[in-house]
């Protein structure tokens, strides 16, 4: 248990990214790898890109939810460790944007899996995506310090709900 302590609270400080493109024009992508380069580092805040879902802590989704890609971004989303925080980017995320109510498209990112913080526009300012992460990461750390509290609690919060713990 010691162990497991002491490297979360090492990880709280470094959440992990997982990106994922729906379909789109990719005008929203460009950003974020612009908000990854040396002129705005979003790493400063901790956050780093990674393309492994069982080992990120937030998804970003861009472009919108096409049929094809429907299965797979809810897989991803499966995959993904608690605590988890999903951020819909451009207005393509938000409801389909100028490809709404075509015959492919499911018309936004929460029709098929929870969105925590909606990005704005299209294609999105690189300050908006700088801001969208500040607030994915507040909302990590506040999932985070929950899950680490039930943990702690556990039994407690067992025998106040009446439940037989049968471990």
């Amino acid at each position: 248990m010691k162990f497991f302590e002491k490297f979360s609270k090492y990880r709280k400080k470094s959440p992990w990214i997982l990106h994922y493109n729906t379909g789109g024009c990719n005008g929203c992508d460009i950003e974020i790898l612009a908000a990854l380069a040396p002129k705005y580092d979003i790493e400063r805040f901790g956050a780093l890109n990674k393309g492994n879902p069982k080992q990120s802590d937030i998804l970003i989704v861009t472009g919108p939810v096409t049929k094809n890609c429907k299965d797979v971004l809810r897989r991803l989303y499966l995959e993904m460790p608690e605590p988890k925080v999903v951020v819909a980017m451009g207005a393509c995320a938000h409801g389909g944007g100028v490809f709404r109510d075509f015959y492919h498209v499911e018309n936004g990112v929460d029709n098929v899996v929870p969105v925590d913080v909606w990005i704005p526009g299209c294609a999105t300012r690189v300050e908006a995506v700088i801001d969208g992460m500040v607030e994915a990461v507040k909302i990590w750390e506040k999932k985070s310090k929950e899950k680490e509290y039930l943990r702690n609690h556990s039994s407690e919060l067992l025998e106040k709900l009446g439940v037989r713990n049968d471990d």
